[in-house]
């Protein structure tokens, strides 16, 4: 009576029963498997106790395929060959990296610190296509499939695995034409009676720690303007709306072509910390990994107030 076959494919006692067919010797298949005679003779009686049919006839003198197992050596020697081939393909794929890689960060800090990064990378790296989300939204890694996150300030999410690359330092900006109209302030103090771009603001103000010769100095201010981006603050005191403490790294290329004028320069804001993170797994593609050892170094080579388009 025929058994019904199994569903589950042990792929080991195919390749038994494929070696053992291909030197027509359960003595010479053993030698070649490195396995023990008896251990092969019985993956093939598990192989056909599982498929509920005979596929060898065994003799003292050889070794010889029934109708069943001629058919199932042809479809078997196929998918196996078939299944190596896939894997030299993937060989071939890992040892030259390509393909996309999605990262997610501040649009901010994307449009002015990894938008010149990525031009600089692309050049040099052909065959891997960097896709970015933008955005001041703390996004699900896992959930939406994005590789890397460029992230600035304390991380909430422990399950990442997280690098500190760099930290990003605020300075005091103003535009020629504000400083016309309202003058320049020279003592931390004065920031007060000034109109200031409020950054997330409590109240209608905001206060600004900065460091400087003296230690700690805290000031509130007060402004017509406030916003939970610093492109939006950037462009606004770029306009002239008032003195903005924005990251340095924002601000620096329009400090070299005039449009914007640092303030008090031996103040800076506190310093946040900007980190990569990942979510942990076992096999990273080694297109994101030599994508993240890339924005490692960039973003650890910044220095406060350079451009990054010079690195």
């Amino acid at each position: 009576m025929t058994r019904t076959p199994s569903s589950d494919v042990d792929l080991n006692r195919v390749t038994v029963f494929l070696r053992v067919v291909e030197l027509q010797s359960f003595t010479a298949a053993a030698e070649a498997l490195g396995l023990p005679k008896s251990s092969v003779s019985r993956s093939v009686a598990r192989l056909e106790e599982s498929l509920g049919v005979q596929l060898l006839q065994r003799t003292t003198r050889a070794v010889q395929l029934t109708e069943a197992g001629r058919v199932y050596f042809e479809e078997a020697a196929r998918a196996l060959a078939a299944l190596e081939q896939a894997h030299q393909s993937l060989s071939r794929l890992d040892a030259r990296p390509q393909g996309a890689v999605r990262i997610t960060a501040p649009a901010d800090l994307g449009a002015q610190v990894l938008a010149p990064l990525t031009a600089q990378f692309v050049r040099r790296t052909p065959g891997i296509t960097l896709e970015f989300l933008l955005t001041s939204r703390l996004v699900n890694l896992v959930d939406e499939g994005v590789d890397l996150a460029v992230r600035a300030g304390p991380l909430r999410d422990s399950s990442l695995i997280a690098r500190r690359v760099n930290g990003l330092e605020a300075w005091l900006f103003a535009s020629p034409a504000y400083l016309d109209a309202r003058g320049t302030p020279t003592r931390v103090e004065q920031l007060a009676e000034h109109d200031c771009m409020l950054f997330r603001p409590r109240r209608g103000q905001v206060e600004w720690t900065l460091v400087g010769p003296g230690g700690t100095t805290r000031v509130t201010v007060h402004g017509p303007v406030a916003a939970d981006d610093f492109s939006f603050l950037r462009q606004a005191v770029l306009e002239g709306a008032g003195i903005g403490l924005l990251p340095a790294l924002h601000c620096k290329p329009e400090v070299d072509r005039g449009r914007l004028v640092r303030l008090l320069s031996a103040y800076t804001g506190p310093s946040a910390p900007l980190h990569l993170v990942w979510p942990a797994s076992k096999h990273v593609p080694k297109r994101v990994v030599l994508v993240r050892e890339w924005l490692v170094k960039a973003l650890g080579a910044i220095q406060p107030g350079s451009d990054p388009r010079n690195g």
